[in-house]
């Protein structure tokens, strides 16, 4: 049984991170998962939200997800999303301007309203995210 995973996150301009692990915690679109060495294989849709990686220091990195899909196989964790910040990089400040701004947007149709609804889920996640990081 091996003891470490290993975690690829992939975003459409790059290979944003690449890393052995303990554990990595991810954001799916209905709870948040933790996944482990030996974890079955599954795929799963991600959500807005934090990923933490504890690397084998101890040291946890934290990530804002914005979305996107996970694969979990023979203890490695590949997830790709629009994009990868580190909580360090970003700023609640803007993050509440952003929800603001996506709260006053008009929603008179199904899709505007899910455009809507899309941005004040991103910019809560990283409103949340990015307090954390200050603390």
């Amino acid at each position: 049984m091996s003891k470490l995973l290993h975690c690829i996150v992939v975003t459409p301009e790059a290979t944003a991170l690449e890393q052995d692990a303990e554990i990595v915690a991810l954001p799916l679109y209905d709870g948040e998962i933790g996944i482990a060495p030996s974890h079955s294989p599954m795929i799963g849709r991600l959500g807005y939200g934090e990923m933490r990686i504890r690397s084998a220091g101890g040291s946890t990195a934290t990530y804002y997800l914005d979305g996107g899909f996970v694969q979990v196989a023979d203890n490695v964790v590949s997830v790709l999303t629009g994009r990868a910040v580190p909580a360090a990089r970003l700023n609640a400040d803007t993050a509440q301007d952003q929800l603001e701004i996506a709260s006053k947007r008009q929603a008179n149709s199904p899709e505007l309203a899910e455009l809507r609804e899309r941005a004040i889920s991103q910019a809560r996640a990283q409103i949340r995210i990015a307090r954390r990081a200050t603390r």
